[in-house]
């Protein structure tokens, strides 16, 4: 991976040697810390992202046990699915648990944002797909509600921002600052033919 110096953040100003004018160093002198904490932002939001391909897709033993893992012929979708009990779209996730499409659209979707972060490429697309997913999971939990369908607390401690609220906004900070560019191949991937003449794949 390449380290570029695209991220210096605020850098001191020195004297210029005979305008007078106050100047900045040399480019690759200051201190990146920016770019480090959104490149630990990135890759820390890439693994949130791929554990759960990772954990879902082999029973890892942490969210899913190995007798429900996808290779053994679990689904990744109908536990969670399954048991939304809260918010006005029950009966439309209920339809969609356990279902081939929603299995593979959701594990790919791990898989392809969880790697698209960790290489730093991509990053518009990974951010626009993950927003999608956390808001259909935000949907599905539903913390606007108070109590769940059956009158039982629905264990909602904020309506307005949640954690899913916090990763898709993570998700379009990294995109809108390139932070692939930094320890990323974001500039190796902005190289490819169809890269450079669709921006929107960056």
């Amino acid at each position: 991976m390449t380290v570029s110096h695209g991220y210096r953040g605020a850098e001191p100003t020195v004297p210029a040697a005979r305008t007078g004018h106050p100047t900045t160093p040399a480019a690759g002198t200051g201190r990146p810390q920016g770019a480090i904490a959104l490149t630990a932002l990135r890759i820390g939001l890439g693994l949130v992202f791929l554990w759960a391909f990772l954990d879902k897709t082999f029973g890892l033993g942490y969210a899913t046990g190995g007798a429900r893992a996808w290779i053994h012929g679990g689904s990744p979708t109908r536990g969670f699915l399954g048991s939304v009990d809260v918010g006005p779209l029950q009966t439309m996730f209920h339809s969609w648990a356990g279902t081939w499409w929603a299995d593979w659209l959701f594990m790919l979707s791990m898989a392809g944002i969880g790697l698209a972060l960790l290489l730093g490429v991509a990053l518009r697309p990974a951010a626009v797909a993950g927003t999608v997913v956390l808001a259909l999971m935000w949907l599905a939990e539903f913390p606007l509600a108070q109590v769940a369908a059956d009158g039982t607390p629905s264990g909602s401690s904020n309506p307005i921002v949640d954690y899913h609220v916090i990763y898709a906004l993570a998700l379009i900070a990294v995109a809108a600052t390139n932070a692939g560019r930094f320890w990323g191949l974001a500039e190796q991937w902005a190289r490819l033919p169809f890269v450079r003449d669709h921006a929107w794949t960056r």
